[in-house]
């Protein structure tokens, strides 16, 4: 997409960004934290107070590991009640409900302590980030769902994907204020308070930002408050209620719904097995949040202090300003992304080149701690750092925002609720865990842990290109029709080269498949149909 045409198309969909960046600013909370802890632990002050430069190695990491995966824990309890929360009382309402645990839970973290005892302070600071998660949580699991059901289809990708450049940008800010912090605070109670203090601000901006936002047009229509989603429909894409494109989308959704409107959600749970392809497209958003957390990208978030100076940066300051070019880089690297390859390249091929990217510096780096464990600088050292650096941009191309696209495009409509619910705590298990266990496995199998997050990170990559078919393009309402049959002949039909490996084998056309459903077979109605086409591409563009 050219600049000028990129401008106009934000200015036409101005509505639709804003609603995808407000929602979008509550994925700041997990990234601000993410950079924010691996930063202040490794503070003098933050030692002292708690007393951690008394403990032995062992015990250190294992303090690390607890104090890190405990919001995580936090988050998984989040994700859970939020099916309920979210069926009951709509997306909206559950996201600002998100942001003020999170605050809540903030604010706890940031005057714990205060009139206390060592001890007491340290389990109001793991409640405090208990707390914080679920909101944090909450928040993972709505976010992506509610932006995707009310995007416009040729910008969906992008603006759900903005999910993960908030959170990056949260990582971002935070490494910077840590560092701020480690040169200009004195070593005090408040160097490692005040980054604290400071992530409120992206709290209290989420919650103002969502207030004036209107709730999901599906969310409505499940509930049969078919004005009030024609409504939301018709704010997003700037037009009037009775326009063409907000019409068509209506009857679509409506139709989604016939007969599955208010579906409890133990109901949702055991629909999710009511036929092959729906078990799948359940499975699916599950399997690439799975994914998504054995890159190891957690490793080199909330621990990457400690890993720049095992590749011989050493000092605080010095492993803390290379750690804020690091969430520099991956600000910009998602960034260009979303703009550029996202809705061009398509969800497949990135996430492909990816998990390639990303096994490849994975690979480099555990091998480079083979040949040299020692933490001194050597040629090979800088190629090592630099490596880390691209892992990000990698990361930043396929596996850091497009799972969240995916997850939300391929969920069935009907139990879309329970899909994504179990699909985001897979993600939040998997990254309590990856959390809890990466400062033990860097101390015990040191550069063992680089070389099984390269290995893992090539299986996705395979896993992508053979079984994962494209969904760019598609309405929401459609993407069932990719996972009725022939799966792995589209999928090979979708990747690059794929089509070696198939001879003269294809995939039935998605447009043949839903004239099929209609009951459109006759030449008579084939005519109709191609209209009907016709009046379909002429509002695409403006299609949720």
């Amino acid at each position: 997409m050219g600049y000028k045409k990129a401008l106009s198309d934000i200015s036409r969909h101005r509505n639709a960004y804003l609603l995808a960046l407000s929602a979008s600013m509550g994925s700041i909370f997990y990234g601000w934290d993410t950079g924010l802890m691996g930063g202040i632990l490794t503070l003098e002050s933050f030692q002292n107070y708690f007393g951690i430069n008394k403990m032995s190695a062992s015990a250190q990491a294992n303090f690390n590991g607890n104090i890190v995966s405990i919001m995580q824990a936090g988050c998984f309890f989040g994700v859970l009640c939020t099916s309920w929360v979210s069926s009951r009382f709509g997306r909206k309402r559950s996201l600002i409900a998100s942001g003020i645990i999170y605050l809540i839970g903030s604010l706890i973290q940031a005057v714990v302590g205060l009139g206390s005892s060592q001890v007491v302070a340290l389990r109001v600071l793991y409640f405090g980030r208990f707390f914080a998660g679920i909101g944090v949580g909450m928040v993972s699991a709505l976010a992506p769902s509610y932006i995707s059901e009310c995007m416009p289809r040729h910008i969906r990708g992008r603006c759900t994907g903005l999910v993960q450049f908030s959170n990056n940008v949260g990582m971002m800010l935070s490494f910077w204020v840590n560092y701020s912090a480690s040169i200009n605070i004195a070593s005090s109670d408040m160097q490692w308070r005040m980054p604290f203090v400071v992530q409120l601000v992206s709290g209290v901006l989420f919650v103002l930002l969502m207030l004036p936002q209107p709730e999901s047009p599906r969310w409505l229509v499940e509930k049969e408050r078919y004005d009030e989603a024609a409504a939301t429909l018709a704010y997003v894409v700037r037009t009037s209620v009775d326009d063409k494109a907000v019409l068509l989308t209506l009857d679509e959704i409506k139709a989604d719904f016939i007969g599955k409107q208010q579906i409890s959600l133990p109901t949702q749970f055991r629909l999710m097995g009511e036929s092959r392809a729906t078990a799948l497209r359940c499975l699916i958003p599950s399997i690439v949040t799975f994914f998504q957390q054995w890159t190891g990208t957690n490793a080199i978030n909330y621990f990457s202090p400690q890993i720049f100076a095992a590749l011989g940066i050493t000092g605080t300051s010095s492993g803390l300003f290379a750690t804020g070019i690091y969430g520099l880089v991956k600000v910009i690297a998602v960034g260009l992304a979303l703009a550029f390859a996202a809705e061009s390249w398509g969800r497949k091929l990135c996430l492909f080149i990816g998990g390639l990217g990303q096994g490849l510096t994975m690979l480099w780096i555990g091998g480079f701690g083979a040949i040299h464990p020692q933490n001194t600088i050597v040629p090979a050292s800088y190629v090592s750092i630099i490596a880390v650096y691209l892992y990000a941009v990698f990361y930043c191309i396929g596996w850091g925002p497009l799972p969240w696209v995916v997850a939300s495009e391929v969920a069935p409509n009907h139990v879309r609720t329970a899909a994504l619910t179990f699909a985001v705590s897979v993600n939040w298990l998997f990254s309590f865990m990856i959390s809890r266990l990466t400062p033990v496995m860097l101390e015990k199998i040191t550069y063992g842990t680089f070389l099984l997050f390269g290995m893992c990170c090539m299986t996705m990559a395979a896993w992508t290109y053979f079984f994962l078919p494209e969904t760019k393009g598609y309405a929401l309402e459609d993407i069932k029709y990719l996972f009725e049959k022939d799966v792995i002949v589209r999928s090979l039909e979708d990747a690059p080269g794929g089509r070696v490996f198939l001879g003269g084998r294809r995939a039935m056309p998605v447009e043949e498949m839903r004239r099929a459903a209609d009951g459109v077979q006759d030449s008579d109605s084939s005519q109709i149909a191609e209209k009907g086409e016709e009046e379909r591409i002429e509002v695409a563009d403006l299609q949720i």
